[in-house]
């Protein structure tokens, strides 16, 4: 853990009353990452994939469905040991070979030793799933320290570069690079807004990596996935908001679960998405957005 984080973590308590009385760390109600209805169809049998920031949410339920799908599995996260195994046994019950590392992704030499180990392990890197983020929510931009603002932006947008800086030379012709961005790129947020800046940056991060010749030169492609409201841990421990009102305002009326996400990231890692490059895909409860 990085000063930074210490700062941070310090600092900044969980909002409460969104937990589970004998439990602080459990959510009430629990996120949903594994649908247990998904049928998968091999579609990434002997796949070499990283993702980070697997422990919970998002990646959690993408490690998941790429289990289910036949991938060998390199996780990160930071420090949640208990989300952390609960992922790892789901992975392995579904016959996933799984790779674990936790470290600070904001961190290059980290992200070197993740790709490092991937490839000492299991020869390659198909897949980069690059999904660890962090946010903390302030209502006023006098509100947020440097410490936080660097903290954001090295987790969130710096680790995408020194991952693909790293995994790129491991990575055959034809891999698949897939960014995790936010509907709060296209939206903005008025209480997020160095996360939502960072947010954005992927966004263009993703675009442009997807045209640049080292890239086209190996046929890789490089997309995004942006997420509306989802359930996750990170709602409750940062955003004063029950899961009835997290993603009430969607058409759908809801908020998504992780599960829900998953589908998206193993259509852009699989050759389902063959022809597709430099996109992002929606998963927001129905609000639509442009840009």
């Amino acid at each position: 853990m990085t000063e930074h984080e210490k700062e941070i973590i310090e600092t900044e308590e969980p909002k409460k009353g969104y937990f589970q009385e004998d439990d602080n760390t459990a959510m009430s109600p629990e996120e949903q990452i594994d649908n247990p209805d998904y049928k998968a169809a091999d579609k990434l049998k002997d796949k070499v994939a990283i993702i980070t920031g697997a422990d919970s949410g998002i990646g959690a339920a993408t490690a998941v469905a790429f289990a289910k799908e036949g991938a060998k599995l390199v996780l990160t996260d930071i420090d949640n040991e208990a989300d952390a195994e609960k992922t790892r046994m789901l992975c392995e019950k579904y016959g996933a070979e799984v790779l674990w590392l936790t470290g600070d992704v904001g961190d290059e030499a980290f992200a070197q030793e993740v790709i490092t180990a991937a490839v000492d392990k299991f020869g390659k890197v198909d897949i980069l799933v690059n999904n660890a983020a962090q946010q903390l929510e302030k209502p006023s931009i006098l509100e947020i320290s440097a410490a936080q603002l660097d903290r954001t932006f090295r987790t969130n947008i710096f680790s995408m570069f020194y991952f693909v800086k790293a995994a790129l030379p491991h990575m055959p012709d034809g891999s698949t690079i897939i960014n995790t961005t936010s509907i709060t790129a296209y939206r903005g947020s008025s209480e997020l807004i160095d996360y939502a800046s960072t947010k954005g940056a992927i966004l263009a991060f993703t675009r442009s990596l997807a045209q640049n010749e080292e890239i086209t030169g190996k046929k890789i492609r490089v997309n995004a996935v942006a997420p509306g409201p989802i359930w996750t841990p990170l709602i409750p421990a940062t955003v004063d908001r029950t899961k009835e009102e997290h993603g009430s305002s969607q058409p759908l009326g809801r908020a998504g679960e992780s599960y829900e996400c998953a589908p998206a990231y193993v259509y852009l890692a699989s050759e389902d998405s063959s022809y597709v490059t430099g996109q992002t895909i929606h998963v927001n409860g129905g609000e639509v957005v442009n840009g």
